[in-house]
């Protein structure tokens, strides 16, 4: 059971989503997709939360008040039910670290307004989301494969325009009959 969230923090409203218990969580890493930003108290066992980045944005910018939305969502119940485990990083240099000093009730209770709990297939979502940007990258090939195209037809016809090859070629009046080698002669002398 996977719990999503809705931030109103930013224009239009985040995916936020969390995993309903400890068995969860190890499904949502192997199924998050590349641009989800993964949230966990440090050093102590917790509840996974993940933001699902909207198109163009990065996670060096996401906005303080999302950042602080999904931070309370990691605060926002009591940690018990999970599991003592050591969490490591791909990265050290792509962690952030967010001080929490105290819950804020009218936060989560915003953000407990939007929860929606849903039985996900993961297998399947990521078979749809390989999919649909399979599908966007082919559009993309496509575009600009025409494009291409169009500057390579462009490039002839310029290059063509500045080629002396048409400039002696002249064009033969259909109605005048077309001498031979010593005619051509005899009307030169």
């Amino acid at each position: 059971m996977v719990l999503f969230f809705a931030s109103s923090a930013v224009n239009p409203p985040a995916t936020i989503y969390m995993g309903k218990d400890k068995v969860e969580n190890e499904d949502l890493i192997k199924y998050a997709w590349p641009q989800d930003v993964w949230f966990h108290v440090d050093k102590l066992s917790s509840a996974h939360v993940y933001l699902r980045m909207s198109e163009g944005m990065t996670w060096e910018a996401i906005p303080q008040a999302l950042l602080t939305d999904c931070a309370q969502l990691l605060v926002r119940k009591k940690q018990g039910d999970m599991a003592v485990g050591q969490v490591s990083f791909h990265s050290d240099k792509r962690v952030k670290r967010i001080h929490v000093p105290k819950r804020e009730n009218p936060i989560v209770n915003r953000l407990n307004k939007t929860k929606i709990e849903k039985v996900i297939d993961h297998e399947q979502e990521k078979i749809d989301r390989v999919k649909k940007e399979n599908a966007r990258k082919h559009v993309a090939a496509a575009q600009r494969k025409k494009e291409e195209a169009e500057l390579a037809k462009q490039r002839e016809e310029e290059k063509t325009a500045r080629s002396y090859d048409l400039l002696f070629n002249v064009e033969e009046d259909p109605d005048v009959p077309k001498l031979t080698g010593k005619a051509i002669e005899e009307e030169f002398m």
